[in-house]
């Protein structure tokens, strides 16, 4: 895998894009959220798939011009930011965070708190708690963490 300075940031394209990322969305999950059982990840790849990717403007980051991750904004809220993890450690997400900062100032994202990993990276790039919520936008008992990172 090459480095993050061979990578490129594009507009996502639906017709070409959304079952690809679908798919980066299933692998990362899977990591990041391990919590969750596999019939509830397949369940919000379905979401993912047909609603949230429509529905958001989503940035999608390539290496050798494969999708590799993206993350989808709605506003200035991260609705989802995901990197393939055979990608991870490269500073895409990075890229990507900064490539929405760039485009949208302040922005706002929730967390599971049982991601340690994802709440260490937004962590380490500028976010800070803001609130937490017992449960997610599905209402599975999972704590949610609120982060706001300032322009």
């Amino acid at each position: 895998m090459k480095h993050a300075h061979s990578a490129k940031i594009r507009a996502y394209f639906d017709t070409t894009d959304r079952n690809p990322l679908a798919d980066i969305w299933l692998k990362a999950s899977r990591v990041g959220h391990p919590f969750l059982t596999e019939a509830d990840l397949v369940d919000q790849q379905a979401k993912v798939r047909e609603i949230y990717l429509p529905q958001a403007e989503n940035w999608v980051v390539e290496l050798d011009g494969q999708p590799v991750g993206f993350i989808g904004l709605i506003d200035s809220f991260i609705g989802g930011l995901f990197v393939d993890p055979a990608a991870h450690g490269h500073g895409l997400g990075k890229a990507l965070v900064a490539h929405a900062a760039q485009l949208k100032g302040s922005l706002d994202v929730e967390v599971y708190a049982e991601n340690e990993a994802a709440v260490a990276f937004y962590d380490r790039i500028g976010f800070a708690e803001v609130l937490r919520k017992p449960h997610d936008d599905e209402g599975l008992l999972h704590e949610v963490i609120r982060m706001r990172r300032t322009a």
